[in-house]
């Protein structure tokens, strides 16, 4: 069920000003550099993109140009936001390599992860801790936590074993094989490291304790379970008490980072789906603490106060970026608020000491399920304002068809026959999801001004397609067929070529592209986006790689053995809705970027983002594009963007929205920048990986300047 979080707000007022008392200001920052730096994860830990550098301004940022580049030694994507720190850049390369690089002139200082097994994944980027010498760079490869001397590179041999903590080591017994990495940095309070994990999001995924460990040992300090335990409260939000032990339900984990609010030392943590996502038969309930933002004691790790955004989440609609710790004005007084975006495109409002929400959220009944064994919650939290920054599914016509379709009649089928109700639960029959799967805001997440109350979004409108099937567990299937279809079919389909245009890779030529002994490890540790599955033991393996090669003897099936052994359902796959030329199927805009004053919630102003350059190359108008990536914002009226797959940097007026600078990248920006000074020098730095949305790799960090 959904709890009531306002009949608790006189207890956690009172443990905010115990808060207040016992958790002096942690900032290492002065009034005068405050907001100068970024020695944090998207600028600080108020994750708001924000500086207050002003030599670059409204009326010289056409002069930038382009003042270092760095080539690192692997390619593809790169979603990470450097930090910096005196004069050293640090990173993550594609293939997980850290490296130190000077922030003037791009010469590289250091380098880790040579002698590692490397792998092409993806990480946003590093956290820096230090006390008097003591300096250290904390990153992750896979399920390990390294901590490495931010001066020379090397692990610290005292932290963890040589170096280095296996994430697993926090976590219940029966997850200690379970797919577990970590994609965004750590957040750092004190001598803590509180720790996002990425877990898989099928049947038997680990359980997504948020989980806080000692910077200097690497011990574990803490845990927070999002699947409660008995006697913890939200344990009755699951129908089986037994759920937070489950073999097959599991996550509600956080994966794309937090905020911490160093005067009072409150963690905000948002959660997300749990797992199995689509169908949620085993796991009846609301599912506290799935798809919640939490407001933890950074210390502790005990709970303040909670919302849940999503109930009983089908749709994964798990949040996709940290919140933003900023400052409103209501009625002549300052409120401190965080505000966190979502998939859905929705941006609620919070008091960040009280939990009390600053618009005002009504829950809206929606339609239930009618897979057998599903029970979908019968309602949904809907904020009044501001309103969605991007496009509703359920308010769509056969006018929002893409104008610039050649195959009309095709797409208009294909509209006609899709659900487009809110909050349609997934059925046989197929979901118009828009916003889609990776949402409206993505991992990029949002700028803020953090004290006039204005954020800045830009949000993806893609619609997917969402549609189950009957999932036969058929034991007359070959081993490595039956493994496939475990494992692999959702993504990949039944006839192994994947969807292409939707970004899930043909698997049909394997067997020239990879060894056994290489697809192996990228099973077993994944790759990009893809989870990886540690749990395959050698035989099913080795099975599994027989049918993908195409080795696999099919199985023959004696008369009386016919029947499957059980009936639930799976997810049919990721399907984007596209016209015959691989553009979307709706009518742009198809990327968009917003300014909204969190004040009143009303829109200051809302743009096309990106271009689609084949359309461009005809004469039509601005479509927008998906992208993926934050912008930063700065005190004297600029904001800054890659994102876009169309492989641009962009400056926008930050008052108007009018762009004022544009650079081409060698490849796509799917990232976050970063700014800083050196030497009396402002500099904008961000990674071009490329790759994803089809993109040409690429392996550059660019830096620009004014000359």
């Amino acid at each position: 069920m959904s709890l009531n979080i306002t009949k608790y707000i006189s207890l956690i007022a009172i443990a905010a000003i115990c808060l207040l008392s016992c958790h002096p200001d942690n900032s290492t920052k002065t009034d005068s550099d405050k907001y100068t730096t970024w020695t944090s994860y998207l600028g600080g830990p108020d994750r708001n993109h924000y500086s207050t550098l002003s030599q670059i301004t409204l009326d010289n940022v056409t002069q930038l140009k382009l003042a270092w580049s760095y080539t690192a030694p692997d390619s593809g994507q790169m979603q990470m936001n450097p930090i910096v720190v005196d004069t050293i850049l640090y990173g993550v390369t594609a293939a997980l390599r850290a490296v130190a690089l000077h922030a003037g002139t791009g010469k590289e200082i250091w380098r880790y992860g040579d002698s590692l097994q490397l792998t092409n994944s993806t990480s946003r980027g590093v956290a820096y801790w230090a006390k008097d010498d003591d300096k250290r760079i904390l990153f992750t490869q896979g399920p390990n936590l390294f901590a490495l001397n931010a001066m020379t590179g090397r692990p610290i041999p005292s932290f963890g074993e040589n170096g280095k903590i296996d994430l697993h080591s926090g976590l219940p017994t029966n997850a200690r094989d379970k797919f577990v990495v970590s994609n965004t940095p750590g957040t750092i309070y004190r001598d803590l490291i509180v720790m996002p994990i990425r877990l898989s999001e099928g049947s038997g995924a680990a359980p997504g304790d948020v989980m806080a460990f000692n910077v200097i040992t690497g011990q574990l300090e803490w845990a927070f379970h999002t699947i409660p335990h008995p006697g913890e409260p939200g344990h009755e939000t699951w129908e089986d008490p037994n759920s937070y032990k489950s073999d097959t339900v599991g996550a509600a984990n956080n994966w794309a980072g937090m905020a911490l609010d160093e005067a009072t030392g409150i963690l905000y943590v948002p959660t997300g789906s749990a797992a199995p996502d689509f169908y949620g038969g085993d796991r009846k309930g609301s599912n506290l603490y799935a798809n919640t933002l939490l407001a933890l004691d950074a210390q502790t790790g005990k709970l303040l106060w909670h919302y849940q955004f999503t109930h009983h989440d089908l749709w994964d609609r798990d949040p996709p970026a940290p919140p933003n710790l900023l400052t409103i004005t209501r009625e002549g007084k300052q409120i401190p608020a965080v505000a966190q975006v979502t998939k859905q495109g929705y941006v609620f409002l919070f008091n960040r000491v009280t939990g009390e929400p600053l618009f005002e959220i009504e829950e809206i009944p929606v339609p239930p399920s009618t897979l057998e064994g599903e029970k979908a919650w019968a309602t949904q939290p809907f904020p009044i304002k501001p309103k969605p920054f991007a496009r509703q599914s359920h308010l769509l016509t056969e006018k929002d068809l893409s104008p610039y379709a050649e195959n009309k009649e095709e797409i208009l089928t294909l509209f006609n026959k899709a659900d487009k109700r809110i909050y349609a639960p997934p059925s046989l029959d197929p979901v118009l999801l828009l916003p889609g799967y990776d949402g409206a805001a993505e991992w990029g997440g949002a700028a803020a001004d953090p004290e006039d109350g204005i954020l800045y979004v830009n949000s993806n409108e893609m619609a997917w397609f969402l549609q189950m099937d009957k999932d036969t567990l058929n034991t007359n299937l070959a081993p490595g067929a039956n493994a496939y279809n475990k494992y692999c079919v959702v993504c990949h389909q039944k006839d192994r070529k994947g969807n292409v245009a939707s970004g899930y890779p043909s698997l049909t030529k394997l067997k020239s592209t990879y060894d056994k002994e290489a697809l192996a490890h990228t099973i077993k540790k994944g790759k990009g986006m893809m989870t990886g599955f540690p749990q395959i033991e050698k035989a099913e393996m080795e099975a599994l790689i027989q049918f993908l090669y195409g080795e696999e003897i099919a199985q023959i099936v004696p008369e009386h053995k016919t029947k499957p052994i059980k009936t639930t359902y799976k997810h049919r796959g990721y399907k984007k809705f596209l016209d015959s030329n691989g553009l979307p199927a709706i009518s742009p805009p198809w990327g968009t970027l917003h300014a909204i004053d969190l004040n009143s919630g009303d829109y200051l102003w809302s743009i096309p983002f990106g271009e689609a350059m084949s359309l461009k190359e005809k004469g039509f108008p601005q479509t927008g594009t998906e992208n993926y990536g934050g912008a930063i914002v700065t005190e004297n009226g600029l904001l800054f963007i890659g994102a876009t797959k169309d492989g641009y940097f962009r400056a926008f007026n930050k008052k108007n929205g009018k762009l004022l600078w544009e650079y081409k990248l060698p490849a796509a920006a799917f990232a976050t920048p970063a700014m800083y000074e050196v030497n009396g020098k402002q500099y904008i730095a961000i990674a071009c990986g490329g790759e994803k949305l089809g993109t040409e790799k690429g392996n550059r960090i660019m830096a620009f300047s004014l000359e």
